[in-house]
């Protein structure tokens, strides 16, 4: 392990730099300061700031947390979930998170307005430097090597320019990563690529202990037939007074770009029981969306000093939306890598173990994003998402399987043979 510097190597200097504060690079700056790295860790906003999100963590997240030494407790504002309920095809079915030695048995709520800046100062406190208000423009690229070797940046309510040098960059900036634009890297068009959209209502729901799913997300809008849309609705109890309410849709159906997805979701609220209060008067916020980069959308995963990790390299699950978790997830495996080529005595063997990157992220998400990108083409089709729900949904082991599979949520060794058929599978499928 590289001994902790003292101080930093100079205010604009580092050994590395991370662009983007979110969950992708809070975790991995801290994961580099513990190791004793001096890290950058610029952030484009100020703290707190909103994320459009669901705002419901899996216990596959929940993992994540613990190992960063979060208080999770619910004195310190977290509200904890038992499973998920789901709903559809006139059915209602409730499911625990699965009983396993790799992850634990619940789940976690907390609005992104401070999930985000808890994460980034648990980075501070490891030692990162943070810039807040430090908005990232163009790379600075060696002329001999095409590699990166820092960022301009304009830092402050002045926007005062300033540049930053590190010979390793992450990119954590999001689905938009201007950082990997800039540097050659475009966005995959043969991936499937989501969007979320959601509002908070004040609820006589907020403290329901499962994250709801609707699996069913009708049109009723207009005179014509009701129509069965690509995508899923979620109520998310927050704890505080209030719910949140979103839908998840993909762009694998003909309806993805015709159709206002504000609209559809304040139709899918109008058609809730009054007394839960989705209505008008008790939204406490806009209705706002956010792109969701699925499956590996954004490759290679590393080139010339660059690092993607989190919505940057389309780590979302294409399987159920979710980001938070391997936004971390792959962060913390950045920061391995990254910390093993930092003590190499060579740049050729530095660069050496920086490449390793992208394999090792194959290895670990590269067959189960691949299975998940079949899935997400058969419920693009109505027909095949209405058998789902009305066929699959009675069927509570089958659902159980199901829940495992779509949260990924295994044991590696060692499991059931729910697990074991997941993990086989996910080993057997091409590597995306």
């Amino acid at each position: 392990m590289t001994e902790p510097h003292s101080e930093p190597l100079s205010e604009n200097t580092a050994d590395v730099i991370v662009v983007g504060a979110g969950p992708a690079g809070s975790t991995t700056a801290y994961y580099l300061a513990k190791a004793g790295l001096d890290v950058l860790l610029l952030e484009k906003t100020a703290f707190p700031r909103e994320k459009v999100c669901g705002d419901g963590l899996t216990p596959r997240a929940t993992k994540q947390l613990v190992a960063m030494g979060i208080d999770i407790s619910e004195e310190a504002g977290w509200l904890r979930n038992k499973g998920l309920r789901i709903i559809g095809g006139g059915v209602r079915l409730q499911l625990d998170w699965p009983d396993l030695a790799s992850f634990p048995d619940y789940g976690l709520v907390r609005k992104r307005d401070d999930f985000d800046e808890q994460l980034a100062r648990q980075a501070q406190k490891a030692g990162a430097r943070l810039y807040e208000r430090c908005n990232v423009g163009a790379p600075i690229v060696d002329d001999r090597t095409g590699h990166i070797t820092g960022v301009h940046a304009k830092l402050g309510e002045d926007k005062r320019e300033v540049t930053f040098h590190a010979p390793v960059v992450v990119a954590a900036d999001g689905n938009s990563t201007r950082l990997s634009l800039a540097m050659g890297l475009h966005r995959r068009e043969d991936r499937p690529m989501g969007v979320a959209v959601r509002t908070y209502f004040e609820s006589p729901r907020h403290e329901d202990d499962y994250l709801e799913s609707w699996l069913e997300l009708w049109d009723r809008r207009g005179p014509g037939p009701d129509r069965l849309l690509p995508g899923y609705g979620w109520i998310f109890g927050m704890g505080d007074g209030t719910s949140n309410v979103g839908l998840g849709v993909l762009n694998t159906s003909d309806s993805f770009k015709e159709l206002d997805w504000r609209e559809v979701l304040k139709a899918w609220c109008a058609s809730m029981p009054e007394e839960w209060g989705y209505t008008p008067e008790n939204m406490t916020g806009p209705i706002r969306g956010a792109a969701l980069p699925m499956a590996f959308n954004r490759k290679p995963h590393y080139t010339k000093g660059l690092l993607l990790v989190g919505d940057a390299g389309g780590l979302v699950n294409p399987f159920n939306g979710e980001g938070i978790a391997y936004a971390m997830e792959s962060g913390q495996i950045a920061a391995d890598v990254i910390v093993q080529a930092h003590a190499r005595p060579t740049p050729a063997s530095r660069e050496l173990a920086l490449q390793r990157y992208p394999q090792v992220l194959k290895d670990t998400y590269g067959g189960y994003y691949n299975l998940g990108r079949a899935f997400v083409k058969l419920i693009g089709n109505p027909k095949v998402m209405k058998i789902a729900t009305q066929r699959g949904l009675t069927h509570p082991v089958l659902m159980k399987f199901t829940l495992k599979m779509l949260a990924n949520l295994t044991d590696p060794t060692g499991g059931d043979a729910m697990d074991r058929i997941i993990n086989g599978l996910s080993k057997v499928a091409p590597k995306a």
